[in-house]
């Protein structure tokens, strides 16, 4: 887990790693802006393969945030589009973030990566163009205020939320409960897919790990990223039926649909329960 930095995309840490490490298959976990830092999921080789499973996680952010701007990106980095001093008190920003608690509905940015007709919308927002956009349900666990300076109009907020979620809407938004406008100053990922920011390596140090032969103890094996479903664990012959693609029966009742984790002399993958019937849904280990 890298914690990326400020001021570089998602897509450049990926760049950086697969120069880094002379990996060709490298890919990354929930895209940050590059005014965002923090928690970035990186996987290579064969661990690809899982990012899939995991991507539509639960996330923690730390914002940082101003009351009274107006951006076309909605965060401090953007063409400021209208100005004002409003005098919001933490009283009534805290009643407001109460509001927010639980599921809600979002549009995304026009400076974000979902695709319209198969265009990233950061591009057409790019060429100065705004298109329609479907609102996204998306939930809000749990919502606070750390800080909150009623002199500057700026505060800092603790967000755990649903995949999805988009931190700079979700700053307008309130501030527009609030008679107001409002953009996101910082913005730090604390925790994605199930990783937390302590267990993350800093960009800068995965250069000199590399060359030291110091990385190990900052991967993690593909294995443990389905550490919680349950475990199945096959003889050698169902393993060889399994990989075969035939259907094996599992002995004790399951949901339909339930997932597992696929054992034979080694993890082999995932697999679901099909009618009663373990079924591969994809084979990492072979």
């Amino acid at each position: 887990m890298v914690n990326k930095p400020y001021g570089v995309t998602s897509f450049d840490v990926v760049y950086k790693i697969r120069k880094i490490l002379k990996i060709k298959k490298v890919g990354h976990c929930g895209t940050l802006d590059p005014i965002a830092t923090g928690v970035l999921p990186i996987f290579f080789g064969k661990a690809t393969k899982a990012i899939y499973f995991i991507q539509n996680t639960d996330k923690e952010y730390i914002s940082k945030f101003k009351f009274g701007l107006k951006t076309d990106t909605k965060d401090i980095t953007g063409k400021i589009l209208k100005e004002e001093r409003p005098f919001v008190l933490k009283k009534e920003l805290e009643d407001v973030l109460e509001s927010f608690i639980g599921e809600i509905s979002q549009k995304p940015p026009m400076y974000s990566a979902v695709k319209v007709s198969g265009v990233p919308l950061y591009k057409l927002a790019r060429q100065g163009k705004v298109v329609e956009r479907e609102n996204r349900n998306i939930k809000i666990y749990s919502l606070k205020c750390l800080e909150f300076d009623e002199q500057k109009q700026e505060g800092i907020l603790k967000i755990f939320c649903s995949s999805g979620t988009y931190i700079r809407t979700l700053i307008e938004d309130i501030a527009f409960k609030l008679n107001t406008f409002g953009v996101v100053l910082e913005l730090k990922r604390t925790i994605a897919c199930g990783f937390l920011l302590k267990d993350c390596v800093n960009l800068d140090y995965v250069e000199m790990a590399e060359k030291e032969e110091k990385l190990e103890q900052y991967v993690i094996s593909i294995e443990s990223l389905f550490k919680d479903f349950e475990k199945i664990q096959l003889s050698l012959k169902d393993q060889k039926r399994f990989l075969n693609g035939v259907r094996i029966e599992l002995k004790l009742s399951r949901k339909n649909g339930e997932m597992f984790s696929v054992y034979g002399e080694k993890f082999l993958g995932i697999a679901e329960n099909e009618n009663g019937f373990l079924k591969i849904v994809r084979v990492f280990n072979v």
